[in-house]
């Protein structure tokens, strides 16, 4: 279970007795989840106004930079390709993978210093990961245009001989060059053709070359053959051609082009390799800062909706609860049993949504009578 849910309840006399009851409640005797205690620092309240506003602005912060954590994860699965099964070892968090941040998370005080006011703190996130969004388009869209290019390019060289690119096929003896009067032509003919082709190439149109048919190279369905003629019967040629379901190649042979197109792949596919590898060191960094930076979100986020809800002085405990795939029901129940003395109405909305009362929807709200946020560290949606 890669699920968590990160609670919040008042201290007892002590944080220690809160502690010591939601293990006896949850894990000791029934074994539902398994609990870690989320340490979060002696944050500065300031005053409710500014608590009640914060509370909306971290909800909308929370879920950009949760976006912004998945978009950094899926595109490293994008350019990791083939090796999307190495993405998850590639998706760390100071080092360790995500389950371990979470559940031994300490607040960084260097990034985040406790002595500037909640507020502040809050825009230090948004600036940061603001710019981590920024900083991904800008590099996406180079890398997936050279990717877009270079593909584009191998497309050309693959698929039918009717389309594909004939110039790593072709060599300059298979035609007559600097002619006046002659030319040489390609020409797909189905491989069920092939009799027919050597029966009638030369009756085509008149000013064939005779005998100067030959095979270049097949692939499934078609064979590629030169015919060389005379230029003044390339349409009579085509036309007739056509109606014997013998395509001609609409090809001029030009050694400079070729070259040109062939560098270029190299160059397309020199410059990918050449980006590949800081692009994935960046997408590794930046991953690991967009999720502390949302680990953190989710304690300021318990902070001030614990401080909202159970009052001063500060006195909470924060906790960690990954739940048991089998038991969330069961966990759900326990702990509102446990808590549902902490707000009436949200335990009536409880009673009700267990009672699923059509058209009342009030389950998905995910209200209950402790501080609750779901984080969920499964952040690739494989296709």
């Amino acid at each position: 279970m890669t699920e968590f849910w990160l609670i919040s309840a008042p201290g007892e006399k002590t944080c220690q007795q809160t502690w010591d009851k939601i293990m006896t409640a949850t894990t000791r005797t029934n074994n539902l989840s398994t609990n870690n205690k989320f340490n979060i620092p002696d944050l500065k309240v300031g005053t409710l106004d500014v608590l009640v506003g914060l509370s909306d602005e971290l909800a909308k912060l929370d879920a950009f930079v949760e976006s912004v954590v998945k978009k950094v994860a899926q595109y490293m699965a994008d350019v990791l390709e083939d090796s999307r099964d190495k993405v998850q070892e590639n998706l760390l968090a100071n080092g360790v993978d995500l389950v371990t941040y979470v559940t031994r998370f300490q607040w960084d005080m260097a990034k985040y210093p406790i002595k500037q006011s909640l507020k502040n703190i809050s825009e230090i996130v948004s600036k940061h990961v603001s710019q981590i969004d920024n900083d991904l388009k800008a590099r996406a869209s180079a890398y997936n245009n050279l990717k877009g290019n270079l593909q584009n390019l191998e497309r050309k060289n693959a698929g039918s001989l009717l389309t594909r690119s004939l110039a790593d096929i072709v060599k300059k003896e298979n035609f007559v060059l600097d002619s006046e009067y002659l030319i040489t032509m390609l020409v797909v003919v189905p491989k069920t053709n092939y009799a027919d082709w050597q029966h009638t190439y030369e009756t085509l149109s008149e000013m064939v070359v005779p005998r100067s048919t030959n095979l270049l190279f097949e692939d499934q369905d078609s064979g590629l053959f030169t015919v060389t003629l005379f230029r003044k019967a390339i349409d009579d040629f085509r036309l007739k051609a056509r109606e014997n379901k013998f395509t001609v190649r609409d090809f001029q042979y030009n050694e400079e082009e070729m070259k040109a197109d062939k560098e270029e792949m190299t160059r397309l596919s020199t410059d990918k390799k050449k980006q590949f590898g800081p692009l994935v060191r960046w997408l590794k960094v930046n991953f690991s800062e967009a999720f502390i930076a949302w680990i953190h979100i989710k304690a300021l986020r318990v902070f001030v909706e614990s401080v909202l809800r159970y009052g001063l002085p500060v006195n909470f405990q924060a906790m960690l609860l990954q739940p048991n795939k089998k038991n969330m029901k069961k966990l759900r129940e326990v702990l509102n049993d446990l808590y549902k003395h902490l707000d009436s109405s949200a335990a009536a909305i409880i009673d009700q949504s267990a009672m699923d009362i059509p058209g009342l929807n009030l389950s998905q709200q995910e209200y209950y009578p402790y501080v609750y946020y779901k984080i969920d560290c499964n952040l690739l949606d494989f296709k």
